[in-house]
């Protein structure tokens, strides 16, 4: 099994940059660290499945002549862990820069809001059990005591409702 040399110094290559960003502060770096060491891997996973083979389905081919599966599902293993870690650092990432930035996310008062909050008519005051009793819980309530006093008289029979049909 020979590798080809151009695949193999790639792969030194992207795991060298790799860790050198993943050392850094910058989490930026770090990311870009993680996917160049992501890729590497797979690169890595690559090189070692060996020679390329058959289609590995049974019965069409004899098993020796067959290309191992095992790999190739490693392969895409790691590109779902990369992709998935890749996910939250961005989510850090952007959570970060969030907490960083000043001023951006306040909400600005304007002159409306600030002539109502240093106005004095808007004091509140204390109401006590009798005053809510006392008062009507709707305007319309003194009408419909007055509307009903005027239908009982109508119908005569003090508001029985049974009134004379001769």
């Amino acid at each position: 099994m020979t590798m080809p040399l151009a695949l193999l110094l790639a792969m030194v290559v992207l795991y060298a940059i790799g860790v050198y960003l993943l050392l850094d502060r910058s989490l930026t770096r770090v990311l870009l660290g993680f996917l160049l060491v992501g890729n590497a891997t797979n690169l890595l996973l690559f090189l070692t499945s060996g020679s390329f083979g058959a289609a590995p389905i049974y019965g069409e081919t004899e098993p020796e002549d067959m290309s191992d599966p095992l790999p190739q599902a490693f392969i895409l293993t790691s590109i779902v862990i990369t992709f998935g870690v890749s996910a939250f650092i961005l989510a850090l990432i952007y959570r970060a820069w969030r907490l960083t930035t000043d001023g951006e996310d306040e909400v600005q008062d304007d002159e409306h809001d600030t002539t109502l909050t240093s106005a004095e008519s808007l004091t509140t005051e204390e109401v006590t059990d009798e005053e809510l009793a006392s008062t009507p819980e709707f305007e319309d309530d003194e009408d419909d005591e007055e509307h009903d006093e005027i239908a009982a008289d109508r119908s005569g029979n003090g508001g029985t409702g049974g009134g004379d049909r001769s």
